[in-house]
């Protein structure tokens, strides 16, 4: 297990003074990236072979929502392992060790030079330090999309500070462009994120909403025919 810790700060507010979904997901990001530095087989063997973990998916259910100032711990640890996929929790706890986000997520193991899949190999996998299963709702990593009832939004161009080091947008960005379609007053309980296609600088995004339940949007970005990303919010009750 690795941990960061945190502090609320202005800049992770939003305009009621509360931790922004975008600003915890990058959170959990970080930690997750760092983590690779307390397994130095397995970082040995992505230098080598020129691969990076990409995020597939992630399910977030939202406990409490931290307030300015609040101290917080971040933390991630793998529970499962597969030759092109990897498993993992990454948790939020408040000062007094209650989790305020849960969060489970799926990475994808690809070739940096082209993108595609790679497996890692039996030896570096045996050298992972598996731990276990965090209790919390797990749904399915996949989101099936309507065929139709889509509510067409305008298209957002990919900007230079969507883009992270793997040179396409970083996946909490994918977020924070989603939830400006959301209505005033939706407050967000849970998130289920699919990743497909990483859009890049130049590439401009196309969003569509669907109202699947009162308490239910999904909002899909996709680039031209192709679905970018799919996220999929429930709202609290």
């Amino acid at each position: 297990m690795y941990s960061l810790k945190y502090k609320v700060t202005t800049s992770a507010c939003d305009s009621d003074g509360r931790l922004k979904l975008y600003s915890a997901l990058q959170m959990m990001q970080d930690c997750s990236e760092m983590w690779i530095d307390t397994e130095p087989g397995v970082k040995q063997f992505f230098t080598e072979q020129n691969m990076a973990q990409l995020l597939a998916s992630r399910q977030v259910e939202v406990v409490r929502v931290p307030d300015f100032k609040e101290e917080l711990t971040v933390t991630t640890s793998v529970y499962g392992m597969k030759p092109m996929f990897g498993f993992r929790n990454t948790f939020i706890y408040d000062a007094e060790g209650k989790p305020c986000y849960r969060t489970w997520s799926m990475g994808a193991f690809v070739d940096k030079s082209n993108g595609k899949l790679k497996r890692v190999d039996d030896a570096t996998m045996a050298s992972m330090t598996l731990e276990p299963q965090l209790e919390m709702n797990y749904g399915d990593r996949r989101i099936a999309v309507p065929k139709e009832g889509g509510q067409v939004l305008p298209p957002i161009p990919v900007m230079k500070a969507d883009i992270d080091y793997n040179r396409h947008v970083n996946n909490a960005n994918y977020i924070r462009m989603a939830m400006e379609f959301l209505a005033e007053g939706f407050q967000v309980a849970g998130l289920r994120v699919e990743y497909r296609v990483a859009a890049k600088l130049g590439d401009t995004l196309l969003p569509t909403l669907y109202r699947l339940t009162e308490d239910t949007i999904l909002v899909t970005l996709s680039i031209g025919n192709e679905v970018s990303a799919i996220a999929e919010f429930t709202a609290a009750r």
